[in-house]
């Protein structure tokens, strides 16, 4: 295991905005000095459910940016990138016909013409379709194409004054009807899971404002369930949530890898802390500690840092670590999250509704929330 400072010297290195910032000028002034277009790759799976919603916009980009769009033809990734193909398959196709009827998009079902681009893209360091790389960023799907067009409008590259296609989805926190409260809203979540940490306070709200029962259900992290994440897949993991965490007004990128003994130390506290109604105080405390305060969970002192701002005292520390029931109660959540279709976290469920994954999915959650599909 890399010592924390270590941890917390690369991570900041990684998610740094300067040194980003600092290479897309570069990039963007080695083209323009060479007189050379504006050069956007784009991978294409062809069944892949959100690579045909994306394809169906290439069009459109084209159209509205001055640069040459360079399209690839990608196999599905491999199996360390997407483990559990089948369940991946059947939430892709269902999340994507979602998205396709909240944006008014048709997918785009014919096969495009295109070099083979696997090798393109496994150098430029990704895995997945429905993705865009511009000079030294990654850019997946039509949740991620407003960051592409962001900068592309602010590279000067633009044809017009039009903002993005697709801004992201914004909660709306409508009035909710005196008297009424939402279905129970079940949230499974790990302790290594950075999608979670942006996710946590925004589905605490919704559960407050909305009158939902918020039940956690914790899960290990897929790395400690025989589901290892390939180095590309962590790295590009890392620069989105900065980016994302940016957007949100959330502290990121301060980072000390709890994996392995303290996310399970982590966990004993986390079903202590349900327990005695401290749930989502520990969970939020915890993500936020190893993802933007640098704090070693696997330190006494972090862990109880991490503990007593949650309104954990030393006994209820002390006897949760030496309980082991959260481990039966960690994989009856798991089976239940398989059993819903999705494998990975964060995953949301309104009882009655379909199981949603990801943070970028809360508007849907939202909606599901108000009763309004």
């Amino acid at each position: 295991m890399v010592k924390a400072p270590i941890q917390r010297a690369f991570s900041r290195l990684l998610t740094s905005e300067s040194l980003r910032d600092m290479r897309g000028a570069l990039a963007a002034s080695w083209r323009r000095a060479a007189g050379n277009e504006a050069v956007v790759h784009y991978f294409h799976q062809a069944d892949d459910p959100y690579s045909q919603l994306t394809a169906a916009l290439l069009p459109v980009l084209r159209d509205r940016y001055h640069i040459r769009l360079e399209v690839h033809a990608v196999p599905p990734p491999t199996a360390a990138a997407a483990p559990d193909r089948e369940r991946l398959q059947g939430w892709s196709a269902r999340d994507a016909a979602r998205l396709a009827t909240h944006f008014g998009v048709s997918p785009q079902q014919q096969t495009l013409v295109a070099p083979d681009g696997a090798a393109l893209r496994q150098r430029l360091g990704h895995y997945l379709g429905a993705t865009f790389y511009f000079e030294g960023e990654w850019y997946w799907g039509l949740d991620r194409l407003h960051y592409l067009e962001r900068r592309l409008i602010e590279g000067g590259l633009a044809r017009g004054q039009e903002g993005p296609l697709f801004p992201p989805p914004e909660l709306q926190w409508n009035p909710r009807p005196a008297g009424t409260e939402a279905p129970p809203l079940h949230f499974y979540c790990s302790l290594r899971s950075p999608y979670t940490y942006l996710a946590v306070a925004r589905v605490r709200r919704l559960a407050a404002h909305y009158g939902a029962e918020l039940r956690l259900r914790f899960v290990l992290p897929m790395a400690m369930r025989g589901l290892p994440v390939p180095l590309e897949k962590r790295l590009y993991i890392v620069r989105d949530v900065k980016r994302e965490a940016l957007r949100l007004g959330l502290p990121f990128g301060c980072i000390v890898d709890p994996v392995g003994a303290p996310v399970e130390r982590g966990m004993a506290l986390l079903h202590r802390a349900v327990a005695l109604g401290k749930g989502l105080e520990f969970l939020e405390s915890f993500l936020q500690g190893v993802f933007a305060d640098g704090l070693d969970a696997g330190s006494r002192r972090g862990l109880e840092k991490m503990g007593e701002r949650a309104g954990l005292d030393r006994n209820d520390i002390r006897e949760a670590l030496v309980d082991d029931s959260w481990r039966a109660v960690a994989e009856a959540n798991r089976a239940e999250m398989l059993a819903l279709g999705l494998w990975g976290v964060p995953t949301f469920r309104v009882e009655g509704c379909p199981a949603l994954w990801g943070q970028d999915r809360l508007w849907m959650l939202e909606q599901d929330l108000i009763g309004r599909r």
